[in-house]
């Protein structure tokens, strides 16, 4: 649901269920789901109701944690760089 939301942002109910295998009770509940964990938030315009992808939990998920774990392996790279380029000494 979040990578459909992230091609096509501000999507209603019925775009998002096209094309998938789940009713729409189904994506319903998951986007309640979402909601509810601030990943996506919603926007009536007129009688639609537009889902929207919310970037900003994503974005502190990934400053917390993924980052923490590719530091080590960002630093490793750099250095193999340094000595493969026969600037080893720091």
């Amino acid at each position: 649901m979040l990578d459909r939301l992230h091609a096509a942002n501000g999507q209603t109910l019925a775009e998002l269920c096209e094309g998938l295998r789940m009713t729409r009770q189904a994506v319903s509940k998951h986007l309640g789901v979402l909601e509810a964990a601030n990943l996506v938030a919603t926007q009536r315009h007129g009688r639609e109701k537009r889902h929207l992808l919310n970037p900003v939990p994503i974005h502190e998920i990934a400053q917390r944690w993924i980052s923490k774990f590719e530091r080590p392996r960002l630093d490793a790279l750099a250095d193999l760089k340094r000595t493969l380029e026969g600037d080893d000494h720091d």
